[in-house]
């Protein structure tokens, strides 16, 4: 079996002599090349599984080299040898089709995991001629336009380590893109680590991206590692970024830029190889104008965006994705399948959509458990402009009760709302199935709702 290649383009004879050497401790064979027109010529003349090249070089620019390796030798992973703190190439690089970058000097550690990643990438190619063709991310659903486009950037993006920036309103499916785009690329088998930002307490920020050495603070009983390194070879999902505080974007923004975290206590830095991905449904264009989130930390992490778009832009998606998920969902209660009526579809399909796909499946898993046969229908979806019609015994007023025994204590301001009507609920069907011996199907009788509905809400309530 023959050694894989790498070609190095650098007009430092030191830095060629460096990576010749290193790389060649890996098993790899190396060419090397001085500048533009020696790398034409070895690209004219040889295959290679990886190349590298500096930003500057005697006659023309790594940037020209990215771009004509992009054109001619698209399944080629090339990275950017960049001076120390040169973001704004590594961004312009990693635009271009970089694969990724490392800076000078060059810390051999980084570099020996940008090779294997960027290994394992070249061979996935060469493996998988047909991929291209290949549907990528089955479970996204959907055949609208916009739907295939969203997957063909997915793949696009799997194959780069630049960083991505996702975009689109709650509920469209953010995660789901980011675990895909790992899914899809080189990281595959290593661990993918979603955080989500807005969850951490901010004095607890720094202790949970970069852990923490015994004895550092109080409470510190043990060495702990932090999101970081535990996403050491794989991708870091940094969900709704917008609620970093300033203070942790001035601290993550070093970090991505030095690929290195410095736990709290530590009196050195550890290395790290992570993909870093991010999300938010807050418009962080905008926050960063009002001084919310810091310039230089947007362009590190919008270096490619891709937006997901809202559920009401795509068309009769809907109808597929509500099919899915109700055999999803008749499938885990042990039921026969329910679809939806024509009716029913089209209150979907005029309907807004404000919590996208996320509220598509707790409207069908309602409707699940509030229709009687085996077709939801309008009423089951209990739409805004489809709510249920409540029935009456003929002349008695709609919501009126004459019993004074049947009113429910008063709600306690301090107690919130949900749990209030939960608490009423889970009264009403434990005395319901104490009265019926717990027969569920007469407590169902008795309560005015189906069988179904009572699994249903056994289920919500925990009610066992």
């Amino acid at each position: 079996m023959s050694k894989q290649s790498v070609l190095v383009v650098d007009d430092e004879r030191d830095i060629r002599e460096l990576l010749t050497i290193t790389l060649g401790r890996m098993d790899l064979e190396v060419d090397a090349a001085s500048n533009v027109a020696e790398a034409r010529q070895l690209l004219g003349e040889n295959a290679y599984d990886l190349c590298f090249t500096d930003m500057r070089l005697p006659d023309g620019s790594g940037q020209d080299l990215i771009e004509l390796i992009a054109e001619e030798h698209p399944d080629m992973p090339v990275a950017m040898i960049t001076a120390y703190g040169n973001v704004d190439a590594a961004v312009n690089a990693l635009k271009a089709g970089a694969f990724d970058f490392v800076s000078k000097p060059v810390d051999i550690k980084v570099l020996r995991n940008l090779v294997q990643t960027a290994l394992r990438l070249s061979e996935e190619r060469r493996n998988s001629e047909e991929s291209e063709s290949t549907p990528i991310g089955s479970r996204l659903i959907g055949s609208s336009t916009a739907m295939q486009q969203v997957r063909t950037t997915i793949g696009k993006l799997a194959r780069s380590q630049a960083p991505v920036y996702i975009s689109g309103e709650s509920g469209t499916g953010k995660e789901l893109a980011a675990r895909l785009i790992h899914e899809q690329g080189p990281r595959a088998g290593a661990p993918f680590v979603p955080v989500n930002c807005g969850a951490i307490p901010s004095e607890l920020m720094e202790s949970e991206f970069f852990g923490h050495k015994k004895g550092s603070f109080t409470g510190a009983h043990a060495d702990k590692e932090g999101l970081f390194q535990t996403a050491h070879g794989g991708t870091l999902f940094l969900d709704e970024v917008a609620e970093l505080p300033l203070h942790m974007q001035v601290k993550l923004l070093r970090v991505i830029q030095e690929k290195a975290v410095r736990p709290i206590g530590g009196r050195g830095e550890v290395s790290v190889d992570v993909r870093i991905l991010s999300a938010t449904h807050k418009n962080l264009a905008e926050l960063v104008e009002h001084g919310h989130f810091r310039q230089d930390l947007f362009y590190r992490i919008n270096v490619i965006e891709l937006q997901i778009p809202p559920l009401r832009d795509r068309g009769d998606d809907v109808r597929e994705l509500a099919d899915v998920i109700l055999e999803r969902l008749s499938r885990e209660n042990g039921e026969s399948r329910v679809s939806l009526s024509d009716e029913a579809y089209a209150a979907l399909r005029s309907y807004t959509f404000p919590g996208n796909v996320r509220e598509l499946e707790n409207i069908l898993e309602r409707a699940l458990a509030m229709c009687e046969g085996d077709t939801v229908q309008p009423d089951d979806l209990m739409l805004p402009d489809h709510a249920p019609r409540t029935q009456s015994a003929p002349g008695a007023p709609a919501a009126a009760s004459t019993s004074a025994e049947a009113a429910p204590p008063p709600h306690n301001s301090d107690q919130p709302l949900d749990d209030y009507i939960s608490n009423l609920e889970r009264e009403a069907i434990m005395k319901a199935l104490e009265e019926t011996r717990y027969n569920k199907t007469a407590a169902a009788r008795k309560l005015g709702i189906t069988f179904r509905a009572l699994r249903y809400k056994l289920k919500k309530l925990d009610i066992d």
